[in-house]
């Protein structure tokens, strides 16, 4: 009897591969959570055992404002008593989060998106905690569910109030994936160890650049610009620079960054941008696809960092 080859995983392939991390996370930068504990199916807005018609309309209101609307369950275990429901406006700067709780999923149709989407408030209450969000969405893709559930479980032997399993984050060959809210930041290919890691190391107000993907309130060139000048500098603090401006010429972004604390610099970052050679890059792929790959060119520090308020990037 001839073996039976083993199922394709694009997360395995993709490491096989070495494929980069940095510059991969999502660029939108306004989230709706809502509790809902599943099964979530393959599209979770469109099979999950949503109340009739909700799911359609969450659809519609995600594509109309631009928030991304994710589903989201407390590992092994869900709420009684109502539905959380978390805003997230994940800027590069000033990210907030608020949160409440509804008696019935379609409530949360009456929430303004569009302010979300703006960055204003959509009524609920400040929750100044982190979120640790874990992609455990295994019939999107099984490398979320087999690579995703361990993480989820020891984040949430960790700090169990600030877990959540979540439905499709994107990126699904980086599994495990991890999105911290409200910051905006993508981390990959995490073990259980590394995910408790960078979750401890977060709440001490530092990133762990290894498994960082990107800040998802910036381009997918400028977060890798900007993992690139954290790793030049041996910076780690969250709050340690921000982008104050970005120009394009053809593959190439130049990115301008501005240190804070007692000392503030001015930092140029030039990447260049191409597509990878095509991969299948989820499990479920029925064709090969190029990545974008980013390569950094150069990094030159411009000098003291000004008085002079700065446009954030757009």
């Amino acid at each position: 009897m001839t073996p039976q080859e083993p199922p394709f995983r694009c997360a395995a392939a993709s490491e096989g591969r070495d494929e980069p991390l940095a510059g991969s996370a999502s660029t939108i930068r306004a989230f709706l959570l809502l509790e809902h504990p599943g099964p979530w199916g393959v599209v979770a807005l469109r099979d999950a055992r949503l109340p009739e018609g909700l799911g359609r309309s969450l659809r519609a209101a995600a594509a109309e404002t631009g928030v991304r609307i994710l589903l989201v369950r407390r590992p092994g275990r869900s709420s009684t008593q109502g539905h959380r429901v978390f805003a997230v406006s994940a800027g590069p700067r000033h990210p907030w989060v608020e949160s409440g709780m509804v008696e019935h999923p379609a409530d949360v149709l009456d929430l303004d998106l569009a302010d979300l989407r703006a960055g204003r408030s959509v009524g609920l209450a400040p929750h100044d905690e982190p979120l640790f969000c874990v992609c455990t969405h295994g019939r999107h893709d099984a490398c979320c569910a087999e690579r995703g559930r361990p993480v989820a479980a020891a984040l949430r032997a960790a700090y169990p109030e600030q877990t959540w399993e979540v439905s499709h984050l994107g990126g699904d060959r980086f599994a495990a994936n991890m999105l911290i809210a409200p910051d905006g930041l993508y981390y990959g290919r995490l073990s259980p160890e590394a995910a408790v890691r960078v979750a401890e190391r977060r709440l001490a107000g530092h990133l762990e650049l290894a498994h960082l993907r990107g800040r998802n309130g910036y381009s997918m060139s400028t977060q890798a610009a900007e993992i690139a000048l954290r790793e030049h500098l041996g910076e780690t603090r969250l709050d340690a620079l921000h982008a104050t401006a970005r120009h394009v010429r053809g593959e190439v972004s130049e990115v301008t960054f501005e240190t804070t604390g007692v000392d503030p610099r001015i930092y140029l970052v030039r990447v260049r941008t191409t597509q990878a050679d095509p991969a299948m890059l989820t499990c479920r792929a029925a064709r090969a696809n190029p990545a974008n790959d980013h390569e950094l060119l150069g990094i030159e520090r411009l000098g003291e960092a000004g008085e002079a308020a700065m446009a954030e990037e757009r």
